[in-house]
């Protein structure tokens, strides 16, 4: 059972804590008192973190979550950079805050896209720097490169022969001047074409 804290109280997330199977509300807070901290993981307002500078967030015990009315980037940067482990929506399912949770108290970040988008450079002002762009296709088979697959894999996976696959992998090599699988998929994330 993870023990959940949360920062104010919210009668809507202590719902949402409560509905878990897996979750146990350990109590609401104000933030003046997340000193006091006795739980696994804290969700937090937004509205909240901006009464605490980024050594109080830094210096907490346990992971935060902070839940966000709208995904600012300079409210997001300032999270992370003191420590903060997910940034999840306002909004988000109850189903949503368990599986945040359970990933911050396991040592993981969680954001959602909208979240990070602003954090995160445009793909397209990368994929234009290529001499020829990917096509869709190609940019398909880079993703499942990426995830490690092999080509029969590949194939079946996009409902195409084996030949065809080696046709895409060969232009894509082409188009981003690599030799190799692995070189394709570095080359690819530098430019922000797969995200891991």
């Amino acid at each position: 059972m993870i023990r959940v804290l949360i920062a104010p109280a919210s009668s809507g997330l202590e719902r949402a804590v409560r509905s878990s199977s897996s979750l146990e509300f350990a109590g609401s807070l104000d933030p003046a008192q997340l000193a006091e901290l006795s739980g696994d993981v804290l969700l937090l307002e937004a509205a909240a973190m901006q009464e605490l500078d980024e050594q109080s967030l830094a210096d907490l015990p346990i992971p935060v979550i902070l839940l966000l009315d709208s995904p600012d980037p300079a409210i997001v940067t300032s999270a992370f950079r003191a420590g903060i482990r997910g940034a999840i929506s306002s909004d988000a399912t109850p189903e949503e805050i368990e599986s945040a949770v359970h990933a911050v108290n396991a040592g993981l970040v969680v954001a959602t896209p909208a979240s990070v988008a602003g954090l995160l450079p445009d793909p397209q002002s990368f994929a234009e720097d290529l001499a020829e762009p990917l096509s869709a296709r190609e940019l398909e088979v880079l993703d499942l490169l990426a995830e490690g697959l092999s080509n029969k894999l590949l194939a079946h996976r996009l409902s195409i022969s084996e030949h065809t696959v080696k046709t895409h992998v060969a232009s894509i090599f082409v188009k981003l001047g690599v030799s190799s699988r692995t070189e394709a998929v570095s080359q690819a994330i530098r430019r922000g074409l797969v995200m891991l």
